[in-house]
């Protein structure tokens, strides 16, 4: 067992600094792209802004906005990210690493530092717009949540989702945020062709935990409330209990999946915690700062689902784990998913009724 996989590894010791407010990284761990490392002056720690950080906001200007996919055991090939970081802060995030590679931390950093992609409807008209793409299903928030906060202010996600619907692009969209409900006039419009679909996250229907786990998210009750103004509008939902975290919120798998049915989704998915690289290190700090009697239960309980570690990369079980505990886990959900009529796949997305968008200054198609 190495060091980063031991269960009290990166722990914060009793007597640490009060946990930041609102956030759900607890510090910044080190950065392994780079040489140097941080520590903090002692005033730092007990400073304001320290124990409340405030997120900042930077242009990206990046001159592409589709991403490839090629993983085995993710469901789409194309994606959009609108932004690079996620305000929500949830501990548990996958997708905190990504910061690494922009020379920052994958904790505060992550949730504190937001790039937002301003200009992604023209980039995203101009890929839509080659002439040998052929249409498919691009899903939006593959990386990182496209209804974060700061979305209800930039509305750049809507401006994708409008280049989308004047296309019929098929669009697949998850979020844990109940913001996706004011573009429900597009997502309605798209799904009369069958080109749209929400999946909505639920990780757990206790509003404590999840202010502290998922800090700047949407309420569980507002996202019940989201697949019913969705499924209303015509938009199919299918809920999402990702991720599954043994011994904290497995036990919620039939409450959710029932919530969620009642709410008018129709289809369900489960994704087993992930915790790669420094992402075990956040994690594990938020679980001491907030759960800590639950500590040593959960890691035991993650490791058994890993092999003995607390993360497993490999295609053929990242997403579900393996051993006795992850197939009664999801064993729980399929027998629960069966019984409140919820499908595991959903239906397709179609790109039938897909035509080419119009680039102002380039050259039309003939057919």
């Amino acid at each position: 067992m190495t060091q980063r996989d031991a269960p009290n590894a990166n722990a914060p010791a009793d007597g640490a600094r009060p946990p930041a407010r609102g956030r759900g990284a607890q510090g910044q761990p080190d950065n392994p792209y780079l040489p140097l490392r941080v520590e903090p002056w002692l005033e730092d720690l007990e400073d304001e802004a320290c124990a409340a950080p405030r997120t900042t906001y930077y242009d990206d200007l990046s001159q592409s906005i589709v991403s490839e996919n090629n993983s085995p055991d993710i469901p789409f090939r194309y994606s959009v990210n609108p932004y690079r970081g996620c305000q929500h802060g949830c501990s548990y995030c996958y997708a905190r690493p990504t910061h690494e590679y922009l020379g920052l931390s994958a904790g505060l950093d992550f949730e504190t530092k937001v790039f937002v992609k301003r200009d992604a409807a023209r980039l995203f008209r101009a890929w839509l717009a080659r002439p040998k793409y052929v249409p498919e299903e691009v899903a939006m928030s593959g990386v990182t949540d496209c209804y974060q906060p700061v979305e209800r202010q930039l509305r750049i996600t809507r401006s994708v989702l409008e280049v989308a619907a004047a296309c019929r692009q098929p669009i697949g969209i998850v979020t844990k945020n109940a913001l996706v409900t004011r573009d429900l006039d597009l997502l309605s419009d798209l799904a009369r062709d069958n080109a749209a679909g929400v999946a909505v996250s639920i990780t757990t229907l206790d509003p404590k935990l999840a202010r502290v786990m998922e800090p700047r998210t949407s309420t569980p009750a507002a996202r019940l409330r989201a697949i019913r103004e969705l499924t209303a509008g015509g938009v199919p939902v299918r809920v999402m209990a990702a991720p599954v975290i043994p011994g904290l919120n497995d036990s919620e798998l039939p409450a959710i999946l029932r919530a969620a049915a009642e709410a008018g989704a129709t289809s369900a998915g489960y994704v087993l915690l992930r915790l790669p690289t420094t992402v075990r290190e956040v994690f594990l700090e938020w679980l001491r700062a907030f759960e800590p009697t639950r500590y040593e239960r959960v890691v035991s309980l993650v490791q058994s689902t890993r092999g003995g570690k607390l993360n497993s990369s490999d295609f053929a079980d990242r997403q579900r784990g393996r051993g006795a505990y992850a197939q009664q886990i999801g064993q729980t959900f399929a027998v629960f998913a069966k019984k409140c009529g919820l499908s595991a796949k959903g239906r397709p997305l179609s790109a039938a009724a897909f035509r080419p968008p119009v680039v102002p200054g380039a050259q039309q198609r003939l057919f």
